[in-house]
């Protein structure tokens, strides 16, 4: 199989403009000058949503001075290239005219690569907060240190670091050139991916890749190749994109994970796509990137 370059570019949840200027967490003199600046910008941020303008093209995050930031909690984004610092703070989104609702699903592909690269930052910031309030070693309540990357005990005083699930998503391939696409047992008839599964401890992405497949549908795959990887903060996972050959080609469906579990030729996945037989997922994701560069070109038909 060859891969096209063409679709080789950033995926659209791994694209960022802003220095995360990790120095500068801890410098809590500097923190709060640049909260106090009128030109350092703040993205609101609420159970995985935000507040965006659409236009012609596309779409920007609303990014507020922080006078006009409702109270919340706030983590440090980064800061970029002229010196603009970036947070993020937690609290309710206000209506503001000509401004909508939304995450990173419905405007992860319209946003550009600063406003993509914030908004998925600051999504799985407060997902990981949202989860890690008390101490895992003696139930204290934790506090906020380091510019929002932090947590820590003041009870034991033991910190605690942001967590980040690493998870194989794997475009597994044949002989004759067909893509393996599956469906979970939650998913409505029609909506199929890639075969996907978390890492497990001591446990290489090769190795991970290898047994999730078996586990999964019953094939034996061999060579995997690393495509790139893209956060997918649904909570807090890193999605490890790979290619991989099947050694054999019979189905063998775990029915817990697998609804459904078909190869598709090229062929086959149009005319599926084309009589709306079959649903992909969203371009934003690593999966879609998967399947349309094993097709060699991009396709339509999305979740």
């Amino acid at each position: 199989m060859e891969i096209s370059e063409g679709l080789l570019g950033p995926l659209l949840l791994a694209r960022s403009t802003i220095d995360r200027s990790a120095v500068l967490r801890q410098d809590t003199a500097w923190l709060e000058r640049a909260w106090a600046e009128d030109r350092t910008r703040v993205v609101l941020v609420r159970k995985g949503e935000t507040l965006v303008r659409r236009h012609e093209g596309g779409s920007d995050l609303v990014l507020l001075p922080p006078g006009q930031a409702p109270a919340g909690q706030r983590y440090l984004l980064g800061v970029d290239a002229t010196n603009i610092a970036y947070f993020a703070v937690h609290a309710e989104l206000p209506e503001i005219s000509g401004a909508e609702v939304a995450g990173l699903r419905q405007a992860g592909a319209l946003l550009g690569d600063r406003d993509a690269g914030l908004l998925v930052y600051a999504v799985a910031l407060e997902a990981w907060h949202g989860t890690h309030e008390f101490c895992p070693q003696c139930g204290s309540r934790t506090e906020i240190t380091a510019g929002g990357h932090v947590r820590t005990c003041p009870q034991d005083g033991s910190q605690h670091f942001p967590r980040v699930d690493p998870a194989v998503i794997m475009a597994v391939y044949d002989d004759d050139d067909r893509i393996l696409l599956a469906r979970g047992p939650q998913w409505p008839e029609g909506r199929m991916s890639v075969l996907a599964g978390f890492v497990e401890p001591g446990e290489s992405l090769e190795q991970a890749v290898i047994r999730e497949v078996l586990e999964e549908v019953g094939v034996t795959v061999k060579a995997p190749r690393y495509l790139g990887s893209q956060p997918w903060p649904f909570p807090r996972s890193l999605m490890l994109g790979f290619f991989a050959r099947a050694a054999t080609t019979e189905l063998t469906r775990d029915p817990e994970e697998i609804a459904e579990a078909r190869w598709f030729t090229r062929a086959e996945l149009l005319a599926a796509l084309e009589s709306g037989d079959l649903r992909l997922p969203p371009p934003v994701s690593i999966a879609r990137r998967l399947i349309e560069t094993w097709y060699g070109d991009t396709l339509s038909g999305d979740w």
